[in-house]
């Protein structure tokens, strides 16, 4: 079986998990508890979130939170920083931040959505338009789930700050951490990351705090994570995720160059009078959406996988909602004959050449005998 769905979740690395189950068998003890077993699990948390947060921020200037998921910490920031006046985010974001503005919205907070470039990424015009003197949280994603599309945070947030220095700005990194290569500047305050994406197991993320920002917590409780988030701490994940996010940044370059390679071969290899490409030359090459007009996106998914081949046809964590358009896709201008055809190929370091190339093969196939069938 060929696996290009690794957007929705990467195998977990054997080598860091093997690593980590020393938490769940010897060294299983409450990291809060007082006595000295206990104590020593407390300090193996304190070294996995000093080694995670290095990767991409200063230590001295972030804090980090562990959470349950991506999700849970695009949640508290999004509850935890827009409180008043207006809150600014995109069309294009992942539906962990779009569902929570939204509940936002019925909360009495007024949202305001930037729209989006033809290729998912955000119109800066538009979101910098939004933003004024009320402006209480401002939400962008550092790359499109969908698209792939790399939205420039760094000079966004610069921007926003010149225009409001008071209001708090959020990137959902989820797609990013760990396959670009970056580090937070200061006019990021809130950053969302996610184990599972970069082989680590699913159910850990984190949200990365600029230490001088101040949030209210988003679960109470016992007072773990410094009162920000409580709950007894899942060290075997913790552990798992410091592990595999140690393990890809030793090798983020060579990656990254081995993935490029793997997303032109596959565009390259796709059939251009069958495939229409949505991701652009700015976008991360661990995602390369296209749409095939005329043929259903879940039909070439589904005759995919009897062929062997593991593939998306958008966001896994908004496969529950039941909408046959994504609404990402139609604000990037894509007709809803074309994007009822999109499909989302997602790449990993992993996979291999002789992989894509059967891939392509896989997908021309089919769409080109689905066409044949319906002329």
């Amino acid at each position: 079986m060929i696996y290009l769905d690794n957007a929705a979740t990467t195998k977990p690395d054997g080598d860091s998990l093997r690593r980590a189950e020393k938490y769940v068998f010897d060294q299983f003890y409450n990291p809060s508890a007082l006595y000295a077993e206990g104590y020593a699990v407390q300090l193996a948390l304190r070294e996995a979130r000093k080694n995670i947060l290095s990767l991409i921020a200063d230590s001295s200037a972030y804090d980090l939170i562990f959470t349950s998921c991506g999700t849970e910490a695009d949640n508290q920031a999004i509850f935890g920083a827009g409180r008043r006046g207006n809150v600014v985010t995109t069309i294009g974001e992942h539906s962990a931040v779009f569902a929570a503005v939204n509940e936002l919205k019925q909360r009495g907070v007024e949202v305001r959505f930037a729209q989006l470039n033809a290729d998912g990424s955000v119109n800066e015009d538009s979101l910098l338009s939004l933003v004024d003197d009320k402006t209480s949280l401002v939400s962008v994603i550092h790359v499109s789930n969908e698209t792939g599309a790399i939205n420039n945070i760094f000079e966004l947030a610069h921007k926003i700050k010149a225009k409001n220095q008071y209001t708090i700005f959020h990137s959902d990194g989820v797609q990013a951490f760990g396959k670009l290569n970056f580090k937070l500047s200061g006019d990021i305050d809130l950053y969302s990351i996610s184990a599972h994406k970069i082989g680590g197991l699913k159910g850990m993320g984190a949200l990365i705090k600029r230490k001088k920002l101040i949030i209210k917590p988003y679960i109470f409780g016992g007072g773990q994570e410094n009162g920000l988030r409580s709950g007894t701490e899942n060290v075997l994940g913790i552990k798992d995720f410091e592990f595999a996010a140690l393990k890809r940044y030793e090798k983020i370059e060579d990656c990254y160059q081995k993935v490029s390679k793997l997303h032109e071969v596959l565009k390259q290899r796709l059939d251009k009078s069958l495939f229409k490409i949505i991701s652009s030359e700015n976008c991360s090459p661990y995602i390369l959406t296209v749409g095939a007009e005329g043929v259903r996106g879940e039909t070439i998914m589904h005759e995919a996988n009897d062929a062997g081949l593991i593939i998306g046809t958008g966001s896994a964590c908004a496969s529950n909602e039941k909408k046959r358009y994504s609404r990402v896709i139609l604000a990037c201008g894509v007709g809803e004959n074309l994007a009822d055809g999109i499909l989302r190929i997602s790449l990993s370091p992993e996979n291999t050449e002789e992989e894509i190339v059967a891939a392509a093969q896989i997908l021309n196939k089919i769409v080109a005998n689905r066409k044949r069938i319906m002329a």
